[in-house]
């Protein structure tokens, strides 16, 4: 049983947009939390919480595209 190669690079893009969910989640934490920048805590807020959101949205394509690519039968894989 081989499989083919759009299917193999569907699973890599989905292993790699499950990693770019921690990066953003650890990004928006590090923007909250650190004092490295000049920043403000307004402004600090302001760049954290869009981070957030797109964190937990990427989570959701992250989901779809793992169930997809890892746990959904193909009509061509019998």
């Amino acid at each position: 049983m081989t499989m083919n190669s759009s299917r193999m690079y569907d699973r890599i893009f989905a292993i790699f947009g499950t990693v770019m969910v921690f990066f953003y989640f650890g990004l928006a934490t590090f923007v909250l939390t650190t004092d490295l920048f000049a920043l403000d805590k307004a402004m600090r807020i302001l760049l954290a919480v869009p981070l957030y959101i797109y964190a937990v949205y990427r989570v959701f394509v992250s989901w779809e595209k793992i169930r997809d690519s890892f746990f959904s039968r193909d009509n061509d894989e019998k």
